[in-house]
């Protein structure tokens, strides 16, 4: 109880600290602190599922970010150490708000796990020996199948989109590294952002002899 109570509280203050600055910054520090908490206590399934419903808020329906803009910010999320959710909420929180809203994102994305967790280690043996618990987390296993499919579908449009080749013909290539030769993800993702910053380098220097 100890421990979450200091969780707890930790985080009461933090939610305080955000409050009272909306009186003075106005409401979308506290719409992107609700917008991402909201996400993080209704995300079930790992890093694309978040970052699907973050795209349809933060680009579709509160226009913050465009969408060319979540295809970088999600490669970003992706290569960078560390939690997948955790990264996409500290990038798109410093889009739109910079530091402040960074902050103010992965506070609001990582406190409803870190609660419901705190929770259920309590009673773990009573959740994992539950017959309806363990259908219900079957079933949602469906559903975060169909939410991923969904996000890979959209990057997918996003990439064609651009009509590069370059980079169409790298996530084809990374495809079949990675479900045909079974190449370790990290691996991939190093292959691919050298890749980027070359094709990056290169076309810098071709502008600069058109120029």
């Amino acid at each position: 109880m100890y421990s979450i109570d200091k969780y707890y509280f930790t985080y009461v203050i933090i939610v305080n600290i955000i409050m009272s600055m909306e009186k003075k910054t106005g409401k979308i520090d506290l719409t992107l602190f609700k917008t991402m908490f909201v996400i993080s206590m209704s995300t079930f399934g790992g890093g694309f599922v978040i970052i699907t419903l973050m795209q349809k808020k933060f680009c579709d329906e509160l226009a913050w970010i465009k969408r060319e803009e979540i295809l970088n910010l999600t490669a970003i999320a992706q290569s960078a150490p560390g939690s997948l959710a955790v990264n996409a909420a500290i990038l798109f929180g410093y889009q739109v708000r910079g530091l402040k809203g960074a902050l103010i994102a992965v506070s609001a994305t990582i406190l409803p796990p870190l609660l419901i967790l705190s929770v259920v280690s309590l009673f773990y043996n009573a959740f994992i020996h539950n017959q309806m618990i363990q259908l219900a987390l079957q079933v949602m296993r469906s559903g975060v199948a169909a939410v991923i499919f969904d996000a890979v579908l959209n990057l997918l449009k996003d990439v064609l989109k651009t009509k590069d080749l370059y980079n169409i013909l790298i996530m084809i290539s990374a495809f079949i590294a990675s479900y045909f030769m079974k190449v370790d993800t990290i691996v991939i993702v190093l292959i691919c952002l050298s890749l980027g910053l070359a094709l990056e380098i290169i076309h810098g220097k071709q502008e600069e002899i058109k120029s």
